[in-house]
């Protein structure tokens, strides 16, 4: 996308979202006649998913070229997400420590749990490995469920690689393919500010408008605080990231942010995925980096989700007045870590994880009823972290594959 109107695209959608904030405070008929522009974008983004991802692992695969450095990526890859996303549970332990917003919450505040989301928090690990591994791979793609597609498309294009000479042809055609979707993403990105501005006000309106959530944030304001500012921290530390180890700056984080505000409209990581690997293209990461890491991350790496989870634990164990020793807390980032990276095969998963954590250092379930008015706006939030983080990762893992010879059809950094 041209500069100029890469520029005027990012200035549309801040307008979306500050309409939507307007219309959706509001209320009413007027949300009923916007949202259904959001439901659109939205379908339309999701529509173009599946297909992106499986043309994009294909052929980022092909273009790595040697096995010995597909497994340099893939260690690079996924030492970058377990570093960060376990620097994003420190963090929120440390916020909340720090705050104790849980010490003024009140009990009557709590909803009702969602029904069956106690039941699938007891997901074992042979459950998770059946969902990442179904017996209908098109019927794991028709339910969006991404890690299966991902697996595939990994072994997929490992398996062209071995072939030699024989793959090149269908190399070439996902090629060829991944180009064509990523230029539907920019015919895509023109219509943004319209269906941010949808989904914004619809999603406001839903919560009642904004007397209601005016109310709802008073019940658990501290809450809402701590975590915003965790999620502030890390973003922070994600960008020294990226500008100590990738030697990027400013510039690539503006590039991002349209990728960021859908991400705030969307509450969906993978949702969000062609506009993400757009913004990284055209902040000149290299494609070998690009097309694994980023449908990798929106999957796994769930730093802003991890964060959270911890924070909202330690909240409700605060606002049930028990103190959490090291250990337990030492539970909690364990865990948290490690369900923010499963969460990727587990229905509803911002619940679910926090389910497990719960469970692990026993505590009462009811206590998800106090965040339930909330954990739709600080979904936004995370959701943003979790594609700032992934775009970060693209970065840093662009800088390590620097040393090989350069791929052919990479754009200039």
């Amino acid at each position: 996308m041209p500069h100029k109107h890469a520029a005027a695209v990012l200035a549309g959608i801040i307008a979306g979202v500050l309409a939507g904030i307007a219309i959706g405070w509001q209320g009413g008929p007027a949300v009923g006649a916007v949202a259904w522009m959001g439901t659109v974008f939205l379908n339309a983004l999701q529509i173009l998913v599946i297909p992106l991802v499986l043309a994009a692992v294909i052929s980022g695969v092909a273009s790595v070229g040697d096995m010995r450095h597909f497994g340099a990526l893939g260690g690079v890859t996924v030492g970058y997400y377990l570093a960060t996303t376990a620097v994003a549970v420190l963090i929120g332990l440390l916020m909340v420590n720090w705050i104790q917003p849980g010490a003024t919450a009140g009990l009557e505040a709590a909803g009702e749990l969602p029904e069956g989301i106690a039941e699938r928090g007891g997901a074992d690990a042979q459950a998770f490995i059946e969902s990442i591994l179904p017996p209908n791979l098109v019927a794991a793609a028709a339910d969006t469920k991404l890690l299966p597609v991902i697996l595939f498309a990994l072994a997929f294009g490992v398996a062209m690689l071995a072939v030699g000479e024989p793959g090149r042809p269908v190399a070439d055609f996902f090629q060829g393919f991944n180009e064509i979707l990523m230029k539907l993403v920019i015919w895509l990105m023109y219509l943004a500010p319209l269906g941010i501005l949808g989904l914004v006000a619809g999603r406001l309106g839903e919560a009642g408008g904004g007397e209601a959530l005016v109310g709802q944030l008073t019940a658990v304001a501290w809450h809402v605080v701590t975590v915003v500012s965790g999620l502030a921290v890390h973003a922070v530390v994600l960008f020294a990231i990226l500008w100590l180890v990738a030697g990027r700056g400013l510039s690539y984080l503006v590039t991002m942010l349209r990728a960021l505000f859908v991400a705030l409209g969307t509450a969906s990581s993978s949702a969000t995925l062609p506009l993400t690997m757009e913004g990284v293209r055209e902040n000149g990461v290299d494609p070998r980096a690009s097309r694994t890491v980023l449908p990798l991350g929106a999957t796994i790496n769930m730093d802003g989700t991890a964060l959270y989870e911890a924070c909202a634990v330690l909240f409700i164990a605060q606002a049930y007045g028990l103190d959490l020793t090291l250990g337990q807390q030492a539970i909690v980032f364990v865990t948290a870590t490690l369900a923010a990276i499963g969460a990727a095969g587990i229905p509803e998963a911002g619940l679910v994880t926090m389910v497990i954590v719960l469970n692990a250092v026993g505590l009462p379930l009811e206590g998800i009823g106090l965040l339930l008015a909330v954990d739709w706006l600080l979904d936004r939030f995370r959701t943003a972290t979790n594609v700032w983080g992934d775009a970060v990762g693209a970065g840093v893992v662009h800088r390590f594959i620097g040393r090989w010879q350069p791929a052919e059809e990479a754009p200039p950094a």
